[in-house]
């Protein structure tokens, strides 16, 4: 038995999704930007696309851009933004995807100045400290709606109330909230945000901004008029059909996707908790439907993630951004976790086709696979040692 639980990193696309874009490959193949029957096949398509995403996110569809990933979105957004007001200063929070982090760190070379709030312990940032990092020249508050490791659901309609309070421009990183949270732009009050395919059963390759009509941005793709101007490169078609398609979906289904993938995950995280010495990283509750992250004391991250995928089981020790870096979680120590601890914490991301035997499948082998790594490793923390810093 293969058991996939990495569906942070990427998900199996849909086959609707699939059956969608397939004649866009080798059919309707033509440039949309061309001015003949293909082509305009191809544009149409693209702007059938276009008008499906505003309608999911209750934005027009001017205010959709469509990009390359979700890391080229942000890029877009944050230093988008930053560049065409030239200066000021810029607030995120230290549980960031590194798309932020190392976007803000490239602007700081640039002369813009940047605040990174911690978060608390369950890994929620609690709103009075962004409100205690503006300044009169912040120009820009970018919070990840949900994060990619340890599932915490931010706050955001208190950020953007507060954002809006201040005349300051609010970006949310939406990418792993596409499958079971509400990402209406203006319900949220937000005024950029991200999303991106191969998380919600899409293709990888592609995603979105959306971005308010009154938000004006410096381009970061230069050579062409695309997307309104704002990012140039031929237009992939079928992947940007592929990604209104799982959106759509994702969305159509995602009260029924959350009550069934929670009750999963409780049950999963329980069972795990049974073995000793084990801990949750993020909070119980407020967290994505499909994520469980949990430290195993005293054993190296890379060694169970090798143990595990011996016996079929497809899980990460972090970010997919980040796999081949043997530097330990940032979010782990973001929460105020010993390094021990963040080398040790593995993450398993469930997606709509997790059954409850697969993961009776992983509660059974994990068991053998922590005593064996815990009699060979020369680390021995407690539980004890940990709570007590």
């Amino acid at each position: 038995m293969i058991v996939y639980l990495d569906n942070s990193a990427s998900t199996k696309v849909d086959e609707n999704v699939l059956k969608e874009m397939l004649p866009y490959f080798s059919e309707d193949y033509g440039n949309p930007g061309s001015m003949h029957s293909i082509g305009l096949k191809g544009s149409l398509a693209l702007d059938f696309a276009r008008e499906k995403v505003a309608k999911l996110l209750n934005a027009d569809y001017r205010e959709i851009i469509f990009t390359g990933s979700g890391s080229e979105s942000i890029n877009l957004a944050i230093k988008g933004v930053a560049q065409q007001k030239k200066k000021g200063h810029l607030i995120t929070t230290s549980i960031e995807h590194h798309a932020v982090l190392d976007s803000f760190e490239n602007l700081e070379k640039e002369g813009f100045e940047t605040t990174i709030v911690d978060v608390e312990k369950n890994g929620i940032v609690d709103v009075n400290k962004i409100k205690d990092a503006i300044r009169e020249d912040t120009i820009l508050i970018s919070v990840m709606y949900a994060n990619n490791e340890i599932g915490s659901i931010q706050p955001i309609k208190e950020i953007a109330k507060i954002a809006k309070e201040n005349k300051i421009l609010f970006h949310v990183d939406a990418c792993q909230a596409g499958n079971s949270e509400n990402i209406d732009v203006k319900e949220l009050g937000v005024d950029l945000m991200t999303l991106n395919g191969s998380k919600i059963h899409g293709p990888k390759g592609v995603g979105c901004l959306f971005k308010k009509r009154i938000v004006a941005i410096k381009p970061q793709i230069l050579g062409g008029s695309q997307e309104f101007k704002l990012r140039s490169g031929t237009e992939n078609v079928p992947l940007i059909i592929g990604f209104a398609k799982s959106l759509e979906i994702a969305q159509e289904n995602k009260v029924e996707y959350k009550k069934h993938l929670t009750q999963l995950r409780d049950y999963f995280i329980e069972k795990l908790l049974k073995i000793p010495d084990t801990m949750l990283n993020g909070d119980d509750k407020k967290r994505l439907p499909n994520n469980i992250n949990i430290t195993f004391l005293n054993i190296e991250g890379e060694a169970i993630l090798l143990m595990m995928d011996h016996v079929g089981i497809c899980a990460s020790s972090g970010s997919a951004c980040t796999s081949k870096s043997l530097d330990p979680s940032h979010v782990i120590l973001a929460l105020g976790r010993p390094y021990e601890v963040a080398h040790g914490s593995i993450r398993f991301t469930m997606s709509k086709y997790t059954t409850k035997e697969e993961l009776d499948h992983v509660i059974e082998k994990m068991p053998a696979i922590v005593k064996r790594l815990r009699d060979i490793s020369p680390v021995h923390l407690t539980m004890e040692e940990i709570q007590n810093g």
